[in-house]
């Protein structure tokens, strides 16, 4: 990945040398919110994420009764990058029913920021953002090394 912007159509936003497909993420979004499972708020979230080197992946929130252990789309898709092999995200759309961008809450934040990294892209009803962005001053594993070595 070369870009940490972007216009949001895909315009120098790259992944591997190839340009980010903006749309093609934002249909497979779109297909995984149309599975998800949600009973109790009839609120369905599909994410689509694409790999550094091109693998993509995509999930849907899966409620349950005892709301606290509700699955957030993104929590899906951070266990199927890891099931698919591992490595980091460097794009993903998340997309409620009627496919507009979502912005993650500050927990699927933090997890797309430890498998995505700062220059990971997400796309916001602002347009592309990168991680660095949408989470200033993150906690990562980088910090956990540093207190380490106090």
């Amino acid at each position: 990945m070369t870009s940490r912007g972007g216009s949001g159509s895909g315009d120098g936003d790259d992944v591997v040398g190839t340009p980010i497909d903006w749309e093609g993420l934002r249909v497979a979004a779109v297909d995984a919110a149309a599975r998800a499972y949600c009973p109790y708020s009839k609120f369905p979230v599909g994410v689509a994420g694409i790999t550094t080197d091109g693998r993509v992946f995509s999930r849907c929130n899966v409620e349950n009764a005892a709301y606290g252990v509700a699955l957030c789309a993104e929590c899906g898709l951070v266990s199927a990058l890891h099931m698919g092999g591992g490595g980091q995200f460097a794009a993903v759309y998340c997309v409620g029913r009627d496919g507009q961008a979502l912005m993650p809450c500050g927990r699927c934040r933090q997890l797309l920021w430890e498998n995505g990294g700062p220059d990971c892209l997400l796309m916001t009803p602002e347009g592309v953002r990168s991680m660095r962005e949408m989470l200033p001053q993150a906690f990562g594993p980088a910090e956990l090394e540093r207190l380490a070595e106090r």
